[in-house]
């Protein structure tokens, strides 16, 4: 068993041999910043393998380093000391492999996070969607290894 990602270009990617380790999602300040996002989504990843280009890595904190790709600013990582890796969800291959089982930082988490599953939703086939998507030339690296 094994799972590969890497960032939106394709410059940087990775594959972890055997299991995913826990999931989770960090609503911390730190972490909502790193991803550009409301909170940041990790899995660990016990059996790490780069297998094309290497990620920069960025000192968040006295314990922390966060890697990304240089090229395109993807967020890849959550270093913890030198034992701890763990990969952001959105950056693997098939990201529904990681189903988070906790939340932590829960001071920082936004006040309206728990209500994004009440809002509407606008499905593809819609007339006005489905213009819009069939314009859309994507450019990123496909969700598979090349």
């Amino acid at each position: 068993m094994s799972f590969s990602g890497g960032c939106q270009c394709g410059a940087v990617r990775f594959r972890v041999d055997g299991e995913l380790g826990e999931a989770s999602i960090c609503h911390c300040r730190m972490c909502q910043k790193a991803t550009g996002g409301l909170f940041g989504p990790y899995v660990g990843a016990p059996k790490l393998v780069w297998t094309r280009g290497e990620r920069k890595r960025f000192q968040s904190s006295n314990k922390v380093w966060r890697g990304f790709c240089e090229a395109c600013g993807t967020p890849l990582t959550f270093e913890y000391g030198d034992t701890t890796i763990a990969l952001a969800i959105g950056a693997l291959d098939d990201p529904a492999a990681a189903q988070p089982s906790e939340q932590l930082g829960s001071p920082s988490k936004l006040p309206w996070v728990d209500g994004l599953a009440h809002l509407p939703t606008h499905e593809p086939t819609e007339p006005r969607a489905a213009a819009h998507l069939a314009s859309i030339v994507s450019l990123q690296h496909p969700d598979h290894d090349t």
